[in-house]
């Protein structure tokens, strides 16, 4: 069998003062009909470049210096743009990562739709719209007639990637690329989408290039795997190879660093604290949403009595999908937003409704780690006035503010020489680190990370929960772990909270819920995890292969 896709000796510089020479270096690669092929990678590995090639979207300033993309016999590098476009349109459609950025915000998903038939084929404006609707049911959208006259802000993420996937098939491509097409889904959406894909891909018998650095989606749906590291294939090989039997270095501990689903074994806590350092009763939080000239205010439940206890020297995580309540319990907590009701106590001291003055002196008490370590950190500050700003306005001298920040910087593995640094010369996981000094300038005895690794690579992640499980042992550190990734639940956390709609519907030991759910959505969650079946350490019990 030919393949429909070669990539050879495919080489794409960047623009002069980039930190390598190319974006991508000799890269070699064939698709072959009807095969899902996924490329994997950290972030600024390069592999999103050769789709963007693929397609022509590379940036202003960054081209292709050698080697050729050869489909249907033609080198869409070479070839004059105007053909390239008809044939990246009719023969080639990719998925966005970004749904909500991807669609024009001002058109309705019909007109979008359609938009792509009425540029690529003479097609009639009856049949546009009826071969539109068959779109939406194919990717099983509900109520597609009511979705064709939907503006993409009314719709969810799931439904967004969906109408992505609808224009991508439109014109039955013989290649459909996708680029992170679940990233920015909650994990029940990623397998639904997942699934979605490899439907349409065995009835359509399209060939897939699925973009990812996730390796559980690549144990989920990949056929062939391409390992890219700094703009170079590192390696190549089938799925089971790849994942099972990686030969490259970094291919090995990319998969190391992945988070098995298996809670490991953790000593039962027998000597708890008489009292908990922070204690939750019956906390309630409501939004409006919605209202104007179509529709009307919406009040949602974001925190429905939510009751919990956070004991010194033990990880709390907090899961649930996006709406499910859990960032918002943590923000009433450290008091970023007001409650409607109920209690929250620091020791002993209740906390919930005091003022800006009165809460002062418990805010060193419980510091938060935020999710983007690029929007938290004020970027026309030094590294050493950002972790000192916190002591200093609590009356602190500054010369001692400072000194402290050098030895939290050495705390969290960064040079004395950071100090005198701006966030903008940092890694996303230097920056995390740096978040992490910052709340701990305030020796305080309760730690919120929200969402503290999301946005990090799989390696970085692994250093940065290393980090946080030694400073909570050397601190005796009570740690509430706000997460969406079950793996990474399952390996930090002593006890978890399961959240849906505002409300907890189970809690309890990591390894008791992980491997005995009770409550349906607990149970559903497990299940969708993509790769549920595989597992980096395969020495391990695979939580949810048996489901």
């Amino acid at each position: 069998m030919k393949p429909i896709l070669k990539v050879e000796n495919l080489s794409i510089c960047l623009p002069a003062g980039a930190d390598r020479d190319y974006a991508i270096h000799q890269v070699d690669y064939d698709l072959m009909p009807g095969e899902i092929l996924c490329v994997v990678g950290e972030s600024g590995s390069g592999k999103s470049m050769t789709a963007n090639a693929i397609m022509g979207l590379l940036p202003k300033g960054i081209e292709a210096t050698q080697g050729a993309i050869i489909f249907d016999g033609y080198d869409l590098i070479s070839l004059e743009e105007r053909r390239a476009r008809m044939m990246r349109g009719n023969r080639v459609s990719m998925i966005f990562q970004e749904p909500m950025t991807a669609l024009n915000p001002l058109m309705r998903i019909a007109d979008q739709i359609g938009e792509v038939f009425q540029i690529h084929s003479q097609m009639r404006a009856a049949d546009r719209r009826q071969k539109t609707l068959k779109l939406l049911q194919d990717v099983g959208l509900p109520d597609p007639l009511k979705m064709m006259r939907a503006y993409p802000h009314q719709l969810s993420g799931g439904q967004r990637q969906r109408v992505m996937i609808a224009m991508a098939l439109a014109l039955e491509p013989a290649i459909l690329i996708a680029d992170e097409p679940t990233t920015a889904l909650d994990v029940t959406t990623q397998a639904q989408i997942l699934e979605l894909i490899k439907e349409l891909q065995r009835k359509r018998g399209t060939a897939v290039l699925f973009i990812t650095h996730d390796f559980g989606v690549v144990a989920e749906i990949a056929d062939r795997v391409v390992v890219m590291e700094k703009g170079v294939m590192v390696e190549i090989g089938d799925k089971a190879q790849v994942l099972n039997h990686p030969k490259h270095p970094y291919t090995q501990k990319l998969i190391a660093a992945v988070p098995p689903l298996t809670a490991p074994e953790r000593k039962v806590r027998t000597q708890l604290d008489d009292e908990p350092i922070l204690s939750v009763r019956d906390l309630c939080k409501t939004y409006v949403t919605g209202g104007g000239w179509f529709s009307k205010p919406r009040i949602v439940s974001a925190a429905d009595h939510v009751s919990f206890d956070l004991y010194r020297g033990e990880t709390l995580g907090l899961v649930g999908e996006s709406g499910s309540g859990k960032s918002t319990v943590s923000r009433c907590i450290v008091r970023l937003l007001d409650s409607d009701s109920g209690e929250i106590l620091l020791g002993n001291s209740p906390i919930q409704s005091l003022k800006d003055k009165e809460l002062a002196p418990f805010r060193k008490r419980i510091q938060m780690v935020f999710q983007d370590p690029y929007a938290s950190l004020n970027p026309r500050k030094t590294i050493g006035q950002i972790i000192a700003a916190g002591p200093i306005a609590q009356g602190v001298p500054a010369a001692v503010a400072l000194a402290k920040a050098v030895e939290l910087l050495e705390l969290v593995e960064l040079p004395a020489s950071a100090l005198k640094r701006y966030p903008h010369e940092f890694s996303g996981g230097q920056r995390q680190r740096v978040g992490i000094a910052r709340a701990l300038a305030h020796d305080p005895e309760v730690l919120v990370a929200d969402e503290a690794i999301s946005a990090l690579d799989v390696s970085v992640q692994a250093q940065i929960l290393e980090l946080i499980d030694t400073l909570k042992k050397r601190l005796n550190l009570a740690v509430l772990f706000v997460v969406h990734d079950l793996r990474v639940a399952a390996q930090v956390c002593d006890r978890v909270i399961v959240m849906q709609y505002g409300q907890i519907v189970e809690a309890g030991n990591t390894t008791e819920v992980f491997e005995s759910p009770s409550h349906p959505y607990t149970q559903n969650l497990i299940a969708s995890i993509p790769g549920a079946h595989w597992s980096s350490r395969p020495e391990l019990d695979v939580v949810g292969a048996s489901r």
